[in-house]
């Protein structure tokens, strides 16, 4: 069996290097079960040391010069050669135990794809509430996090990968149809709580409670139409970091 971890990074030189040192020591997870690993780096046409970063800690390095994080995911998927796909943010810094638990899953189960709950190290109060809303709709809805996704690469490819016309939510339009192709194939998608990813807390620095209640409700109103175009979507596109 191989797995290949797939990293989208536009311009994440300041957090990279920690991320992918995470992700290098949780995949001894699977490689003590005998399987095998890539780490594939999307550089998503950054301007910043974020290539270099990425050969320095042993990953290949693939390019996409339209800056869309579906695209990005696609790109890194496309040149993985493993059966098993894992997508993780290059902010974000999964744990071994993490990764055992998915490899568990996937050796002694039906499991088609799915993802963990999010956690942040430090979070005001309505961050706080607004990710355990997140991971109890999640787990409900078995809707995986953009941050941490795992997949069977056959199905991820029959699905059609992440839809290349969204520019935000396309991990949830993903999981929309891996749950029919699930239920066709008497497969589960499973959501994983017991080890939550860590994740970077930067946007609720860089952006205000506002600003995330303003594109909720513009996204609302507009039947999702903000979901379309860059501009809409500031706090994934705006570059800043």
């Amino acid at each position: 069996m191989k797995v290949s971890v797939v990293v989208p990074a536009y311009n994440e030189e300041r957090l990279l290097g920690e991320s992918l040192a995470a992700i290098r020591h949780a995949l001894e997870a699977f490689r003590v079960a005998g399987w095998d690993a890539e780490l594939i780096v999307c550089d998503n046409n950054s301007t910043d040391r974020t290539a270099e970063i990425a050969r320095a800690e042993g990953a290949a390095v693939v390019f996409e010069p339209l800056n869309q994080i579906a695209r990005a995911r696609n790109t890194g998927a496309r040149a993985a050669t493993g059966e098993w796909l894992v997508f993780v943010d290059a902010d974000s810094f999964p744990s071994s135990a993490l990764f055992s638990e998915v490899r568990n899953l996937i050796e002694t189960s039906p499991v088609l794809a799915g993802g963990a709950t999010v956690a942040y190290d430090t979070a005001p109060v309505w961050a706080k509430l607004a990710i355990a809303s997140w991971n109890r709709l999640s787990r409900l809805a078995r809707w995986a996090a953009g941050s941490f996704i795992f997949c069977e690469a056959a199905a991820f490819r029959e699905a059609g990968g992440f839809n290349e016309a969204l520019y935000a939510s396309e991990e949830v339009d993903l999981f929309r149809r891996l749950k029919r192709l699930a239920r066709a194939r008497g497969r589960t998608i499973e959501i994983l709580h017991r080890h939550p990813l860590r994740t970077s807390e930067r946007k609720l620095r860089l952006y205000t409670p506002g600003d995330f209640l303003s594109f909720l409700v513009k996204t609302a109103l507009t039947g999702g139409r903000t979901l379309r175009t860059r501009d809409d979507c500031k706090v994934w596109y705006d570059g800043r970091r």
